[in-house]
C-alpha cells in the first residue's frame, strides 16, 4: 500500500494512495504516526479492501511528509562506497551513524530555506526506511525485516561547512537546519518495494547529479537496522536514512546550491520530490 499526508503544514489528513484514487484513511486513523504503524496497516488494509474509505479529491492539496513529525531521524554516513571516495575517505568497516533534527523533516516538494552564513549547502538524494515495531537487540539480519512500516524518499540536505569544520567530529550540526530532510511523497509497504533494488536519482536545475542503484550500499537495508539495535531502541515512526550515492556538491565537481536553485530527486516505486532553495530570512 501507499499511505501519504495531505493539506497545509500542521493539518494534514492521512490517505491511502490507490491506482484509481486517493482515499480519505481517517476512518481508520487520525494520523500516520508510531501508533498507526504499529497496530493500524492492516487495519487499513482491510478497510480499503472493503471499500470503507471514501475517495476524495486531493489535486489541490499540498503534499505533506508522509509520516507525522518521528521521535528520532537515524542517519548512516558514507554508505555507498563511490561516495566515500569523493568524499576522501575508505569505506566504513561498520555504519557510521548520525541524528538529524526531528524538526527537519518537511513535505517533499515544500521550499528548503540555505542557512544564514552557509555557502556550502548539498544535496543527498537517500532511501529512508520507516520503522514499524519496536527493535532492540534483534537476534539477525533477517529479523529486522519484520520491524520496517515500509519505504520512503528523503533529501539528506547537508551544510558541508557546519558538518565537517564547525562540529567538533560529529556531523549533526551540518545536518539539522530547518527544513533539511524533505520526506515523501509517499510511505510504501515492504510488499511492494525490492529495496536491494532500487534506483536513485537527483537533478539540480534539471541536470543529472546522482543516478545509483540501492544494490551498491556497503550496509544493506536489514544489516542497519540489526546494527542499530545493538547500540538504540528503534521506535514505530522513527524514520533511518541509508547514505547517499556519488554525485553531490562536496565531491568538488559541482557548485553547491544557490537561493533559486531547484533540486528534484527520485527513487524507483518510491515517488519523486522537488523542492526550490530560498535565501535565509
Amino acid at each position: 500500500m501507499r499511505f501519504a499526508r495531505l493539506g497545509e503544514a500542521g493539518s494534514e489528513i492521512p490517505v491511502v494512495v490507490g491506482v484509481d484514487g486517493v482515499y480519505d484513511l481517517r476512518p481508520v486513523t487520525s494520523e500516520i504516526d508510531g501508533t498507526f504503524l504499529a497496530e493500524g496497516l492492516q487495519v487499513a488494509e482491510r478497510a480499503f479492501n472493503r471499500g470503507e474509505l471514501p475517495q476524495i479529491e486531493s489535486a489541490h492539496l499540498r503534499v505533506g511528509a508522509p509520516i507525522a513529525r518521528p521521535m528520532a531521524v537515524v542517519c548512516v554516513g558514507m554508505n555507498y562506497a563511490a561516495h566515500a571516495a569523493e568524499s576522501g575517505a575508505a569505506p566504513p568497516s561498520v555504519p557510521i551513524i548520525f541524528y538529524k533534527h526531528p524538526a527537519t523533516v518537511i513535505g517533499p516538494n515544500d521550499p528548503v530555506e540555505i542557512p544564514r552564513r552557509s555557502k556550502r549547502t548539498d544535496w543527498e538524494v537517500e532511501l529512508g526506511v520507516v520503522i514499524g515495531q519496536r527493535a532492540l537487540y534483534l537476534d539477525s539480519r533477517e529479523s529486522a525485516m519484520n520491524h520496517i512500516a515500509g519505504y520512503t524518499v528523503v533529501n539528506d540536505v547537508s551544510e558541508r561547512t557546519f558538518q565537517l569544520e564547525e562540529s567538533g567530529g560529529q556531523w549533526s550540526k551540518g545536518k539539522s537546519s530547518p527544513g533539511f530532510n524533505p520526506t515523501g511523497p509517499y510511505l510504501v509497504t515492504p510488499d511492494e518495494v525490492d529495496v536491494n533494488n532500487l534506483r536513485l536519482r537527483s537533478w539540480v536545475n534539471s541536470e543529472l547529479r546522482q543516478d545509483s542503484n540501492t544494490s551498491d550500499m556497503i550496509f544493506d537495508v536489514p544489516a542497519i537496522i540489526h546494527h542499530l539495535s545493538q547500540y538504540m531502541a528503534l521506535e514505530p515512526g522513527d524514520l533511518v536514512l541509508t547514505g547517499t550515492p556519488e554525485g553531490v556538491a562536496l565531491s568538488g565537481l559541482y557548485a553547491y546550491l544557490e537561493p533559486g536553485d531547484v533540486v528534484e530527486t527520485e527513487i524507483s516505486s518510491l515517488g519523486r520530490q522537488r523542492q526550490e532553495f530560498t535565501p535565509a530570512t
